[in-house]
């Protein structure tokens, strides 16, 4: 019975100690602040991409739509750059999302993905329809 009950203290210290890592990893901010590659929209298993025909006002009015998201903050960029990446994270645990956008020759590009596992359950790819509504919007 001790040594359940030992199991048991050692296994909830390591589920709490993964869980204070995902909350408080640094965000290493060029790694996730990069040019977007892809020139097709699709969804994957931990992120979407979404790439779109917009004027050049559409990142400004994207911008706007980020920053009103629950617990999302810019980590790098600007509107006036062309590009920015925001971190979005979780309710309950505070994974972390993150969420690049850029406008350049005509073109919106949005690539939203995880850190930390292999699905996002969607969540990504809802977060990117949410902002392309506010290009649609405007």
């Amino acid at each position: 019975m001790r040594f359940v009950m030992y199991l048991f203290v050692v296994t909830c210290v390591l589920v709490l100690g993964l869980l204070a890592f995902v909350r408080r990893a640094p965000t290493d901010a060029a790694r996730w602040h990069q040019p977007i590659a892809e020139t097709n929209s699709q969804n994957m298993a931990g992120g979407a991409i979404r790439v779109i025909e917009a004027a050049p006002e559409a990142l400004a009015r994207v911008d706007a739509a980020a920053r009103d998201l629950p617990r999302t903050r810019v980590i790098a960029g600007s509107v006036a750059e062309g590009r920015i990446t925001y971190v979005t994270r979780s309710k309950w645990i505070g994974f972390p999302d993150y969420t690049t956008v850029e406008h350049n020759d005509g073109t919106l590009k949005m690539h939203a993905r995880l850190r930390f596992g292999r699905s996002d359950l969607g969540v990504n790819r809802e977060r990117l329809e949410r902002l392309l509504g506010a290009v649609q919007e405007g």
